[in-house]
């Protein structure tokens, strides 16, 4: 067991945060991520987190891990947020989760309720 100062000092935290400033520290953690991460993205690796682990195998999670790397590297999100970061701005995402998900989207099969 250890404190929060080696916690910190041993890079296993990035900040140590007064109760009463917690939840104002994770809404800017949060909105750091919400502005400048691709919403596409960021749905489909959600769904990755909540599906995928479930999978009987590794290979499976691999599969799907493997195509989803592929379609966001190709797409226009995964330029712009090259294109931010060299230019020093901030990102405009213009794809969107209602109609921009990729093709293998859903790769599961829905299940049936009886």
């Amino acid at each position: 067991m250890f404190d929060a100062q080696h916690a910190k000092a041993a890079g296993l935290v990035s900040a140590i945060v007064e109760p009463a400033g917690l939840l104002d520290h994770a809404f800017a953690i949060a909105a750091r991520i919400r502005d400048n991460t691709a919403p596409v993205s960021v749905a489909l690796t959600r769904q990755m987190l909540w599906r995928v682990a479930a999978r009987d195998h590794p290979m499976e999670a691999h599969k799907i891990d493997s195509r989803g790397i592929y379609v966001r590297g190709q797409s226009a999100a995964s330029k712009e947020g090259v294109g931010s970061f060299l230019e020093r701005r901030p990102p405009v995402f213009r794809e969107s989760v209602s109609s921009d998900m990729p093709r293998f989207f859903p790769w599961w099969k829905p299940r049936t309720y009886s």
